[in-house]
């Protein structure tokens, strides 16, 4: 596997093209150490300590190095920390699960509504009703 790289317009960031797709629709940036938790390879990138930024887009990640980081000493370790997770085919985002939300109750509204939209929500819910017979 070869891993190709770009320049972006802003020198402190590379665009990194494993050559592969990387997500299958839209981007995810990642601005800190706790939001990459939520990807294995973003936090990856943030543990060398040189990172500020991590994007995932369709075809790339883009990789923001920190103030006074020398791009130079740090993409051999970006590109290794790259190979491996394409390599091992790893999940770009962690597992996880619900228990940190509250869900109300059905019986509960969770919006209040408001009487100017009433006549539009009346349509929606006969619309709704029309096409469910």
């Amino acid at each position: 596997m070869f891993i190709e790289t770009e320049a972006t317009p802003n020198p402190a960031s590379i665009k990194f093209l494993p050559g592969r797709q990387v997500m299958p629709a839209g981007t995810r940036d990642f601005a800190t150490p706790e939001a990459a938790e939520a990807s294995p390879l973003a936090q990856a990138l943030f543990d060398t300590g040189e990172v500020v930024n991590v994007m995932f887009g369709g075809d790339f990640v883009t990789v923001t190095a920190a103030p006074g980081a020398e791009w130079a000493q740090i993409r051999p370790q970006i590109v290794s920390i790259l190979l491996d997770h394409f390599i091992a085919e790893a999940p770009l985002f962690a597992g996880g699960d619900a228990s940190g939300f509250a869900v109300p109750p059905e019986t509960e509204l969770v919006v209040d509504a408001d009487p100017a939209d009433a006549d539009i929500v009346a349509q929606i819910n006969e619309l709704l009703d029309t096409r469910v017979r």
